[in-house]
């Protein structure tokens, strides 16, 4: 329990750092490798899956994580699942940013995800916009993750009820 709350107490400046100074970093290796596996699983299903499926698959992969854990009753490992899909978020948002000037560095060819895909649907002018509310959400899961963490390892979670109708309490038989 030390170790946990120790790492809840140095990722609380991690997460004040993504929402306020977000720069690319070591964990967004690994959502790009996720990123471009993502393209190869919706291959088959047609080009827009499988330009959007990029960035689905990114999402979805830390998304499962937490999930995983917060099945297995295992809170705090999901927070930092759910801390993981704030930071992928975060990474989306910097790429749909990115959609019309098209400066960052691509790995797979020419074709910008964010570009096509807003273009597409006519909202290429508004990728900042957009990017800027991706961003607010990442935020607040980021936030919420860390809080449900540090609530978790200092004996502060039935704060945050997990089964709100547990109060209610078990049904007579």
């Amino acid at each position: 329990m030390l170790l946990k709350k120790i790492i809840a107490i140095c990722l609380l400046p991690y997460a004040v750092w993504l929402v306020l100074f977000y720069r690319y970093h070591f964990l967004d290796g690994a959502n790009l490798l996720i990123h471009e596996a993502g393209h190869m699983v919706f291959l088959p299903l047609g080009l827009t899956l499988h330009i959007i499926g990029g960035t689905l698959w990114q999402l979805v992969f830390p998304a499962v994580v937490a999930g995983y854990f917060w099945r297995r009753r295992q809170r705090y490992e999901s927070a930092v699942g759910c801390l993981w899909l704030g930071e992928s978020l975060m990474y989306t948002a910097v790429y749909v940013g990115d959609a019309m000037a098209m400066i960052l560095p691509r790995v797979g060819g020419p074709i910008h995800d964010w570009n096509w895909l807003l273009h597409r649907v006519g909202l290429l002018g508004q990728c900042q916009t957009i990017a800027w509310g991706l961003h607010g959400i990442a935020s607040a899961v980021v936030l919420l993750s860390i809080l449900y963490m540090l609530l978790d390892v200092f004996g502060l979670s039935g704060l945050v009820n997990p089964h709100p109708l547990s109060c209610l309490g078990q049904p007579n038989q």
